[in-house]
This record gives C-alpha cells, sequence and structure tokens, in this order.
C-alpha cells in the first residue's frame, strides 16, 4: 500500500491518507516548498566555502512553540510543486557549486523524495543531506538508507515533559534517539574530504534558555552511545520569535554563561568532535526570507 494512503511517516501515526486530508503536520500528497538557496550558515564542514545548497520544504510534524520558521512549518506557507520541478532545483543548486542537496525538514515528504532521487541519484555527485527534528518512525528512515549520505539530525530534548510542553509531542527522546541510532547504522562515522563530510551523521544540541541540565544529559548520552564516531553542534542561536507568556524562559536569548557550562561538560566528558558556535548567532538576521522566488 501506498504509505500516503494510510500515513504513518512520524510518530503521530495519523494513519490518513494524505491525498485527501492533511495530516498533523499540515501537508497533504503534494510536495510544498518555502525556498532553496546556497545557505552559508551551516556547520563549516556542511556550508564549505561555496555553501550547503538547502530545500525548505512546507509544514512540520513537530509543533515547537518557538520555532523560527513559523510560518512555512505551522502556517504552511510555500508553493506546491511537482517531482519534476525538483529534480530540477537540486540539479541546479548543484551546478552552482552547492557542496551537498540540503533537504530542510522533510519527513512528511520521504515517499516523494525517494521517488524524486532515485532517477537522478547518478547524476548528483554531491551528498544529500537530511536535515530532520529527529521525531521520526525508524521505520521511515529505514526507507532512507542508500538516499542518503549525511544525517543532520536534531537531539531536541533528553526529558520527554519538555517535548510535550515545548513541541507538543509525547515520547520525543524515544522515538528520536531510535531513529538517530538507524542513521548512524546507515552512514556510520564520519567521512571528510578537503573540510567537507561526505558521509556520517552531525547531531545537534540547541540549548534553550534555562534548559541547560537537559543539554547536558543529551551530551552525555551521545557522548557515552558513539564517543567520537558522530559530530555533536552545540548550538547557542536560540531566537526569540514571539512572546511566550506560559515559560518566560523563552523569551530571552541564551546566556554566554549558560553555553559556556554545555561547552565545558561536554569537554570534561572527553568530546572532541563537536561545533560550537562563537559571536552573535541569535538574530533574525540569519533565517532565511520564505518568498517563493523562482520556485
Amino acid at each position: 500500500m501506498d504509505i500516503l494512503e494510510n500515513c504513518n511517516l512520524c510518530p503521530r501515526n495519523c494513519h490518513i491518507n494524505r491525498y485527501k486530508y492533511t495530516g498533523a503536520c499540515g501537508a497533504n500528497a503534494n510536495i510544498k516548498l518555502a525556498h532553496y538557496s546556497l545557505h552559508e550558515w551551516e556547520e563549516p564542514i556542511v556550508s564549505g566555502t561555496n555553501g550547503s545548497g538547502t530545500i525548505f520544504f512546507s509544514n512540520c510534524n513537530l509543533k515547537c512553540i518557538f520555532c523560527q520558521n513559523r510560518d512555512i512549518s505551522t502556517n504552511g506557507y510555500g508553493k506546491e510543486i511537482t517531482k519534476e520541478r525538483l529534480r530540477e532545483i537540486m540539479l541546479e543548486l548543484q551546478s552552482k557549486g552547492a557542496h551537498n542537496i540540503n533537504l530542510v525538514t522533510p519527513t512528511h515528504y520521504v515517499p516523494q523524495l525517494i521517488d524524486t532521487i532515485k532517477p537522478i541519484k547518478n547524476k548528483l555527485n554531491v551528498p544529500i543531506v537530511y536535515n530532520t527534528s529527529s521525531y521520526e518512525n525508524t521505520d521511515t528512515i529505514k526507507l532512507l538508507d542508500g538516499i542518503v549520505d549525511v544525517y543532520l539530525a536534531d537531539l531536541k530534548y533528553y526529558d520527554d515533559s519538555l517535548g510535550e510542553k515545548y513541541s507538543n509531542c509525547k515520547n520525543y527522546f524515544k522515538y528520536a534517539s531510535s531513529a538517530i541510532e538507524e542513521m548512524y547504522k546507515q552512514v556510520g562515522s564520519p567521512i571528510i574530504e578537503n573540510d567537507l563530510i561526505k558521509r556520517g551523521l552531525i547531531v545537534r544540541i540547541l540549548i534553550l534558555p534555562g534548559e541547560v541540565e537537559d543539554a547536558k544529559k543529551i551530551v552525555k548520552y551521545l557522548y557515552d552511545k558513539y564517543n567520537d564516531n558522530i559530530f555533536i553542534s552545540l548550538m547557542n542561536q536560540y531566537t526569540p520569535m514571539y512572546d511566550i507568556k506560559e515559560y518566560p524562559n523563552l523569551n530571552r536569548k541564551l546566556k554566554d554563561s549558560e553555553y559556556d557550562e554545555v561547552i565545558d561538560y561536554a569537554c570534561d566528558l572527553g568530546v572532541t568532535k563537536a561545533f560550537i558556535q562563537e559571536g552573535e548567532t541569535s538574530s533574525k538576521s540569519f533565517i532565511p526570507k520564505f518568498n517563493c522566488e523562482n520556485i
């Protein structure tokens, strides 16, 4: 059976027919994009000198109350396109010098993406990057074996109560940790060539204001499980976008002292394969302008 007729791509397990209705993610069976470009603000081994060929998909299966891309993730802004047009976009980004094709928030379009990429996989001379919240069913990640070269995965919460509060989801850590384990099985330890990642797993931790202890638990879990066979990306770029009255801690930027505490903790554990952010990264200026231009 076509998965989209009884959708269970993510842990929401809507089991709805997306040819007729939209799921909890807000997506129907058509691919919907909000933006694509050469993006310079990913990890250095992803962006390189030319930029990462980012493709921002509309809608999302998480409902993070602090999401900086709410216009596309929650409100569904974007333009529906065909698989043929998506292939053209991927090849266009490659022709412009993109170091990779970076699929941003793609979970709800996995079957369509597989159908899109397979016919041109031999024409794409750059890695396919799967950029995800990790709130995934493991069976969905298994479908991507042989399609995806690099997983760029969030691990947002260790404490599931934070997932319920901030992202309206249950059992986040259970699903995300299982999905990440499958990602690692597929791609293994990082392969770096000319300072660019060709294959491997990067796990991002966006440190939320007031949630340093949870971030430290995530670091420990990842290092205990994977040691230095993955990259850990410690991110201080949380940007308050909205007035969130019920959680005042989310209405401020991360303090330098909070970020330093997590970095020091990672160093004390022995983490060596890690990225940290320096300078002013919490700014709305880093958020792409979603205008469907040229889509």
